[in-house]
């Protein structure tokens, strides 16, 4: 599979005026593959915001490579820009300006027909307040009027740094979509988020970075089954009456939002479907207790006071 994205040994210092310079990305390796939705997750200060910034040129990378759709970058981000849609942050808009004129100015600056600015406003969800002044608008509403220039050029990669900021659940929901449609379109779309039940219901693969480097990286199912299944989670009609059959085997067996959570290996998962059975219990639903993104996330970013210190 070809690669949106390669990035390489990436290393991102800061000066300070005292001390020594402060480290924002520490020898980030990266492989984006094209046409998928890739969540990009870490905590405030992992180093996702710095290397977007390295990969459009804002900021000089102090060692490594990177290539964008298969060109070095920075070195020859002229001739592959065209083809990339970012929004870094928050989007920089004229407030005095309806939500079309910002547009529309872009749109001229890239030599882009005035019709893509309706499509773009559309495809947003913004099409109704296209002529409202971008200083009435919501922080939710600007984080739309930036997808949408992000759109206008009609790019092939996506850079988007928290792109459902400041949405609501119906918002969040139209994001999530939208970002998959455009990966259904073939398009590659590199999210930056913190909301991880939707980069879990939304992205293809994943990254997670930890004090700017890769801990963990690939499918989003390869990289859950990192945190393990610790047993299997099973739904039945009458959940006290099955717990006590199991408990009566010898089996851990507790509630856990509607469902029963056994403490069996999921290989083992049919001596439960079977003592369930024999019991008069009919199982409705059967699944591995594996860990969320969340779970997965908070153990491997969490920082322990050894690591503070050091």
């Amino acid at each position: 599979m070809s690669a949106a994205i390669e990035i390489h040994g990436l290393r991102k210092a800061y000066r300070r005026l005292r001390g020594a310079p402060r480290l924002a990305v520490d020898g980030l390796d990266l492989l984006v593959p094209e046409g998928c939705v890739y969540g990009f997750l870490g905590p405030n200060g992992s180093g996702k915001t710095t290397t977007i910034r390295c990969l459009l040129g804002l900021v000089r990378p102090t060692a490594g490579t990177l290539a964008m759709l298969g060109v070095e970058v920075p070195s020859h981000l002229p001739s592959v820009i065209g083809r990339v849609g970012a929004i870094v942050e928050t989007p920089q808009l004229f407030p005095t300006m309806s939500g079309r004129r910002n547009l529309a100015l872009l749109a001229r600056l890239h030599g882009i027909g005035a019709s893509s600015v309706d499509a773009v406003l559309a495809r947003a969800g913004l099409a109704e307040r296209a002529d409202d002044l971008v200083k009435r608008y919501s922080l939710g509403m600007r984080q739309r009027l930036g997808i949408a220039a992000a759109l206008l050029k009609d790019p092939a990669l996506l850079l988007l740094d928290e792109p459902a900021n400041g949405l609501d659940p119906a918002g969040i929901r139209e994001i999530r979509l939208l970002l998959r449609e455009l990966a259904a379109e073939g398009r590659t779309v590199l999210v930056s988020s913190h909301l991880l039940t939707e980069v879990a219901n939304t992205c293809d693969h994943v990254a997670i970075l930890r004090r700017g480097r890769c801990v963990a990286a690939g499918p989003v199912g390869d990289v859950l089954a990192r945190g393990g299944a610790v047993g299997v989670l099973v739904r039945v009609d009458d959940p006290v009456g099955a717990a006590a059959v199991l408990h009566a085997a010898g089996l851990a067996a507790d509630p856990a939002d509607g469902f029963l959570r056994v403490g069996v290996a999921p290989a083992d998962a049919s001596s439960v479907t079977r003592l369930l059975a024999e019991g008069g219990h009919w199982v409705s639903e059967l699944r591995p207790d594996a860990a969320s993104l969340e779970d997965l996330f908070l153990d491997l970013t969490t920082e322990h006071p050894e690591e503070v210190a050091a």
